[in-house]
């Protein structure tokens, strides 16, 4: 099993930057892909980045450029710093993990945090 625990949303005021964390704890394999996934209320859960365990990145294109996925794998902690934050953002965002052994794939998801962009 892994666990996953967000912390760093809150509320921002437009053009603001918050910076997110996910600590990954558990049986987690040396390769796996992170990521960070957002769901705005009334709409369904989007993809926002990946970062592959070697660091391989993919972003939406809603936030390309203003965000910025990373990872500290000897933290097991997963990042994403925002910057020209927008009421679009406005969303719960979780953190996922997906791993993949003996042709199993194992998804995994925390809790969410809140991410409130408002004046």
């Amino acid at each position: 099993q892994v666990q996953l625990v967000e912390s760093g949303g809150g509320l921002v005021q437009p053009g603001g930057s918050l910076r997110l964390s996910c600590a990954a704890s558990g049986n987690i394999f040396s390769i796996n892909t992170m990521g960070w996934y957002r769901q705005a209320p009334g709409k369904e859960r989007e993809l926002v980045a990946t970062i592959t365990s070697v660091g391989s990145t993919n972003y939406a294109n809603s936030v390309k450029g203003r965000f910025t996925i990373s990872r500290d794998n000897a933290k097991n902690t997963l990042y994403l710093q925002m910057s020209e934050l927008n009421a679009e953002d406005t969303a719960i965002y979780y953190c996922n993990l997906v791993q993949r052994r003996n042709f199993a794939t194992f998804n995994y998801w925390g809790q969410g945090t809140q991410v409130t962009v408002s004046s």
